[in-house]
């Protein structure tokens, strides 16, 4: 009898006894008796258990958490970007068509001649923060073209810090038919 129901009680009790783990726990290991439950004893395995899950459940929400960001991200963003500094309307220009049939590929084209970088955010998206591009003495011109994905109709705002520390900004509406973000 090589592999009967005997041999697989057998390696239950063997893993038991290994682990030492009381009767009623050979076949569930994670199955407490009331006993145990009432005097809340934790065991070290259980309380790594519980340790590697909360680090895991903490580990999560941090990342998410600007997923849910509140109704200023975009506001927040533009002014970590200009280092404070407000932006005033000036010579930056978004190209993006009126119109986009599907929000999953959405092109977009921005200048602002004489900025040192350029940063893209889409207002209505659960993570407005889209692209960022740096420009340097050798940069022949202070332009960019991507493609984003728009989760609905929304603005799409450009912000520039020129080379002198000043900031400019636009922003241009574009319809969203289909939602690129789920929608």
């Amino acid at each position: 009898m090589c592999c009967g129901p005997d041999r697989s009680r057998t390696t239950l009790k063997i893993i038991a006894q290994a682990y030492r783990l009381p009767n009623h726990s050979s076949r569930f290991p994670a199955m407490r008796s009331k006993e145990d439950f009432l005097k809340m004893t934790v065991t070290r395995r259980e309380a790594l258990g519980l340790a590697v899950g909360g680090a895991a459940a903490l580990t999560t929400l941090r990342f998410t958490a600007p997923a849910f960001a509140a109704g200023n991200a975009v506001e927040d963003a533009i002014l970590e970007f200009t280092g404070g500094a407000t932006p005033d309307s000036g010579d930056i220009t978004i190209g993006a068509p009126e119109i986009a049939e599907n929000g999953n590929t959405v092109p977009i084209e921005v200048s602002a001649p004489g900025a040192a970088s350029i940063m893209l955010l889409a207002a209505g998206n659960p993570s407005p923060g889209v692209a960022t591009f740096h420009f340097s003495a050798l940069s022949g011109a202070q332009e960019a073209k991507t493609r984003i994905r728009l989760a609905k109709t929304q603005d799409i705002i450009a912000v520039a810090k020129m080379q002198d520390g000043s900031a400019i900004t636009t922003k241009r509406s574009v319809k969203v038919t289909i939602g690129g973000c789920g929608g």
